[in-house]
């Protein structure tokens, strides 16, 4: 392995671990997780080695935490807990699709733009990334309308897809729309306040490596 890409490997793989430990810990009476507030920093992660180390090694790191993930899920599916496992099927594989989907679509839609301003290629790619993921996870992970999971794994997130006023003030809409759309927010915050963290970070590696 490039050991140009460790540091970048183990950031990723930090992020997913903690991501899928915070999102046990709800905030907001249930609207969101403090996993929202890690997961989105999995873009900087890709946007920062595709920027320094090239399309290549930013594939590599989105590998590193897709396997990463895939083994969160499959010790959280040995967790019991009073209604199943800790990470049920229908959520391990929402979780894989969205990351694996938006990451590597972040990475083309980078290096599509890297030839702009120097906000462009991270802002568009990891805007673009973060609502294909939160549309990808949801809607596998909650539509009613996606039974390929079977009935128990159906009953196990009926309470997603009970309704609930969208944002707690709006119309009725299933719960899981609002988690989503809550969820894609904070996405976009992170995505524009993690312009100045990729910008450092871009300059000190290119700096390093010069």
């Amino acid at each position: 392995m490039n050991r140009s890409l460790l540091p970048g490997i183990l950031a990723m793989a930090a992020i997913v671990v903690a991501s899928n430990v915070l999102v046990q810990f709800l905030i907001l009476d249930g609207l969101l997780t403090w996993g929202a507030f890690t997961y989105p920093l999995a873009f900087l992660v890709t946007d920062v080695m595709n920027r320094v180390y090239g399309v290549s090694a930013a594939r590599k790191v989105v590998l590193a935490g897709f396997l990463t993930g895939i083994a969160c899920s499959l010790i959280g599916s040995r967790i019991m807990l009073e209604f199943g496992p800790a990470v049920p099927l229908r959520i391990a594989v929402a979780s894989g699709t969205g990351f694996l989907v938006a990451q590597l679509a972040d990475v083309a839609i980078f290096n599509r733009l890297r030839g702009g301003r120097w906000w462009r290629a991270p802002l568009v790619s990891s805007l673009f990334g973060s609502a294909l993921d939160t549309a990808l996870f949801f809607s596998i992970a909650f539509a009613a309308s996606i039974t390929l999971f079977g009935p128990d794994a159906d009953a196990a997130i009926a309470w997603a897809q009970g309704s609930a006023p969208f944002m707690t003030i709006g119309p009725m809409v299933p719960l899981w729309v609002t988690l989503g759309f809550a969820d894609w927010l904070v996405k976009l915050a992170v995505a524009l306040l993690a312009l100045v963290p990729f910008r450092l970070i871009v300059a000190r590696l290119t700096a390093q490596a010069s």
